[in-house]
């Protein structure tokens, strides 16, 4: 368990299938998972037991919780680990009721901390589509630096939009 001062990251438990459900088949967020149907919950169900092995599947993903509570509130997902390159993706949901508070930028600390001495990553990465002023934001103030510019990479129902690169070195 990974905590912070609001939160704790945790691996993902069966009892977390209805959060995920809603998280995954929640149509707003697919735009940013490339999602184009529902998930179903036996799919659900197999992926949570099937998901942790972070060297088999090259990802994982922490249960974002309220520490107060113990309410899981959002994921973080680690992906396309590279363990000879020392790189991971970094893709981070939070519930837009708790967006705003610090919250995102603990998880990244969190994250960072748990690539570079969990898992002897160097180098932290992610995508963020232009149009997603809070995420490249929140990124930034993570310590994140853009590094280059898909042009016309995303389609949003005709609309083309820009992908810019982001990347956290944690050693030099």
């Amino acid at each position: 368990m990974l905590t912070n001062k609001t939160v704790y990251l945790r691996t993902v438990e069966p009892s977390d299938v209805d959060h995920l459900l809603k998280w995954e088949n929640a149509t707003e967020n697919w735009r940013v998972s490339n999602t184009v149907v529902p998930f179903s919950r036996h799919l659900i169900e197999q992926y949570v037991q099937t998901a942790q092995d972070l060297f088999t599947l090259r990802q994982i993903r922490f249960i974002i919780c309220l520490n107060q509570t113990n309410t899981p509130i959002g994921t973080v997902d680690l992906f396309d680990y590279e363990p000879i390159h020392q790189r991971i993706g970094v893709g981070i949901l939070i519930e837009s009721a708790h967006r705003n508070h610090g919250i995102g930028a603990e998880v990244l600390e969190s994250i960072a901390a748990y690539a570079l001495n969990g898992i002897g990553v160097r180098n932290l990465y992610c995508g963020i589509l232009a149009d997603n002023i809070a995420s490249r934001a929140l990124f930034t103030k993570a310590g994140y630096r853009e590094v280059g510019c898909r042009k016309n990479w995303f389609n949003d129902k005709g609309k083309w939009i820009d992908e810019y690169l982001y990347q956290k070195q944690l050693v030099n």
